[in-house]
């Protein structure tokens, strides 16, 4: 995949995970981009390490999509944790 791919990836997996996880999350549009093109990332890493099933190139490969999905969602549970931020708010 190249840059642009993975730009349009981690925006779609941020906005998902941000719309399982409703919350007061900071960031706007760059910050939810960024946190899912980490979460692909760690979903990739995820995936590949302890799934044994290792993610391919493939833009419209479902797997990626999850993975990436999966990734933003842990890093965002991560992120309320370590600072604090709650539904409440």
């Amino acid at each position: 995949m190249d840059v642009l791919s993975w730009i349009i990836l981690g925006l779609v997996a941020g906005v998902v995970a941000k719309v399982l996880l409703p919350g007061r999350d900071p960031g706007g549009l760059i910050g939810t981009t960024l946190i899912g093109i980490a979460g692909a990332f760690v979903g990739g890493w995820i995936s590949a390490r302890f799934l044994d099933r290792p993610i391919s190139n493939e833009f419209y490969d479902g797997p990626t999509w999850l993975a990436a999905i999966g990734g933003a969602l842990v890093l965002l549970i991560a992120y309320r944790i370590l600072f604090g931020h709650s539904r409440s708010r």
